[in-house]
């Protein structure tokens, strides 16, 4: 059975582990900058099957106008059994209250149906466009 755990104690092995099972390079070639991001989050939560991590979730923000849902991974062989809904319908809940909630996610028929099927809608609808300022990442 799995367990969601608020604000859990991680360890950074079993959390590069699970970056690295879904691709997220960026996280594994500098793991320090992993360790301090999780570190100053508003809001993590993990799941775990029995003591392995299986799932995440990691939001940034001020708590009260905006939360930014950085991370949302699963193990993939955990994906497609609803723990990644869990994850995400559980930080909702904590910040139900906020003026807007926002991510970014790879534009895919799969990732896109996953938020909208919660309530998530495009930038677009809003008469809005998401921006990026990454100044150390290649064009």
């Amino acid at each position: 059975m799995i367990q969601y755990k608020k604000a859990p104690q991680l360890t950074l092995a079993p959390v590069l582990k699970l970056y690295e099972s879904v691709g997220w390079s960026n996280y594994i070639e500098r793991p320090q900058h992993l360790e301090r991001a999780l570190s100053q989050s508003l809001f993590v939560m993990a799941a775990y099957d029995e003591d392995e991590l299986v799932g995440l979730i990691r939001a940034v923000g001020d708590g009260a106008t905006i939360v930014f849902i950085q991370d949302l991974l699963v193990l993939p062989r955990y994906q497609r059994q609803g723990i990644g809904r869990r994850l995400l319908e559980q930080t909702l809940e904590t910040f139900r209250d906020v003026y807007q909630i926002q991510l970014a996610t790879e534009q895919s028929d799969k990732n896109l149906s996953f938020y909208q099927a919660l309530g998530f809608r495009r930038q677009e609808d809003f008469n809005c466009t998401g921006m990026i300022y990454a100044p150390n990442k290649a064009e």
